[in-house]
Protein backbone atom coordinates (compact mmCIF):
# COMPACT_ATOMS: atom_id res chain seq x y z
CA UNK A 1 0.00 0.00 0.00
CA UNK A 2 2.53 2.59 0.83
CA UNK A 3 4.45 1.38 -1.98
CA UNK A 4 1.54 2.38 -4.37
CA UNK A 5 1.50 5.47 -2.47
CA UNK A 6 4.82 6.59 -3.51
CA UNK A 7 5.09 5.21 -7.00
CA UNK A 8 1.32 7.30 -7.66
CA UNK A 9 3.04 10.84 -6.09
CA UNK A 10 6.40 10.12 -7.96
CA UNK A 11 4.10 9.24 -11.17
CA UNK A 12 2.00 12.79 -10.51
CA UNK A 13 5.16 14.78 -9.79
CA UNK A 14 6.95 13.30 -13.33
CA UNK A 15 3.59 13.86 -15.88
CA UNK A 16 3.36 17.71 -13.90
CA UNK A 17 6.82 17.92 -14.56
CA UNK A 18 6.56 16.88 -17.79
CA UNK A 19 3.63 18.87 -18.60
CA UNK A 20 4.96 22.22 -17.39
CA UNK A 21 8.47 21.48 -19.92
CA UNK A 22 6.14 20.81 -22.89
CA UNK A 23 4.26 23.72 -21.89
CA UNK A 24 7.26 25.80 -21.70
CA UNK A 25 8.51 24.85 -24.85
CA UNK A 26 5.87 24.85 -27.01
CA UNK A 27 5.08 29.12 -25.74
CA UNK A 28 8.90 29.36 -26.31
CA UNK A 29 8.83 28.18 -29.98
CA UNK A 30 6.26 30.13 -31.22
CA UNK A 31 6.98 32.82 -33.96
CA UNK A 32 5.20 35.73 -33.35
CA UNK A 33 3.05 37.37 -30.66
CA UNK A 34 -0.31 36.42 -32.28
CA UNK A 35 1.16 32.65 -32.44
CA UNK A 36 2.40 33.04 -28.67
CA UNK A 37 -1.14 34.64 -27.36
CA UNK A 38 -2.96 31.36 -29.31
CA UNK A 39 -0.61 29.12 -27.95
CA UNK A 40 -0.63 30.59 -23.91
CA UNK A 41 -4.72 30.57 -24.36
CA UNK A 42 -4.68 26.55 -25.58
CA UNK A 43 -2.30 25.60 -23.27
CA UNK A 44 -4.23 27.46 -20.37
CA UNK A 45 -7.25 25.48 -21.86
CA UNK A 46 -5.19 21.91 -22.23
CA UNK A 47 -4.38 22.44 -18.47
CA UNK A 48 -7.88 23.14 -17.14
CA UNK A 49 -8.79 20.47 -19.38
CA UNK A 50 -6.02 17.86 -17.15
CA UNK A 51 -7.07 19.17 -14.31
CA UNK A 52 -10.70 19.07 -14.06
CA UNK A 53 -10.40 15.38 -15.50
CA UNK A 54 -7.96 14.17 -12.61
CA UNK A 55 -10.48 16.37 -9.91
CA UNK A 56 -13.10 14.11 -11.31
CA UNK A 57 -11.16 11.06 -11.65
CA UNK A 58 -10.17 11.19 -7.57
CA UNK A 59 -13.88 12.10 -6.79
CA UNK A 60 -15.59 10.09 -8.75
CA UNK A 61 -17.08 6.42 -7.23
CA UNK A 62 -14.97 3.41 -8.96
CA UNK A 63 -17.51 2.40 -11.77
CA UNK A 64 -17.87 5.65 -12.71
CA UNK A 65 -14.46 6.49 -13.17
CA UNK A 66 -14.44 4.49 -16.89
CA UNK A 67 -16.90 6.64 -18.20
CA UNK A 68 -14.19 9.51 -18.18
CA UNK A 69 -12.15 7.79 -20.41
CA UNK A 70 -14.07 7.33 -23.80
CA UNK A 71 -14.94 11.84 -23.76
CA UNK A 72 -10.93 12.23 -22.31
CA UNK A 73 -9.62 9.83 -25.56
CA UNK A 74 -11.35 11.72 -27.98
CA UNK A 75 -11.57 15.57 -26.84
CA UNK A 76 -7.51 15.49 -26.15
CA UNK A 77 -6.66 14.34 -29.67
CA UNK A 78 -9.23 16.30 -31.29
CA UNK A 79 -8.35 19.37 -29.23
CA UNK A 80 -4.38 18.70 -30.52
CA UNK A 81 -5.30 18.73 -34.22
CA UNK A 82 -7.16 21.61 -34.07
CA UNK A 83 -4.56 23.06 -32.41
CA UNK A 84 -1.82 22.53 -34.51
CA UNK A 85 -4.35 23.20 -37.39
CA UNK A 86 -5.47 26.73 -36.11
CA UNK A 87 -1.23 27.39 -35.75
CA UNK A 88 -0.65 26.45 -39.21
CA UNK A 89 -2.93 29.03 -40.69
CA UNK A 90 -1.46 31.57 -38.23
CA UNK A 91 2.07 30.49 -39.54
CA UNK A 92 0.69 31.12 -43.12
CA UNK A 93 -1.29 34.31 -42.40
CA UNK A 94 2.40 35.55 -40.68
CA UNK A 95 4.18 34.53 -43.36
CA UNK A 96 1.88 36.28 -45.92
CA UNK A 97 2.06 39.62 -43.77
CA UNK A 98 5.76 39.47 -43.66
CA UNK A 99 6.90 37.96 -46.94
CA UNK A 100 6.75 41.47 -48.50
CA UNK A 101 3.60 41.06 -50.46
CA UNK A 102 1.08 43.47 -50.26
CA UNK A 103 -1.86 42.06 -47.84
Amino acid sequence: MIAGLIGGIVGGVIGVTGGIIGTWCSIKNTQGPRERAFMIRASVAFWIFGVVFITLLLTLPAPYKWFLWLPWGMLLPLGIHRTNKKLREIRQEESKHYDGSPS
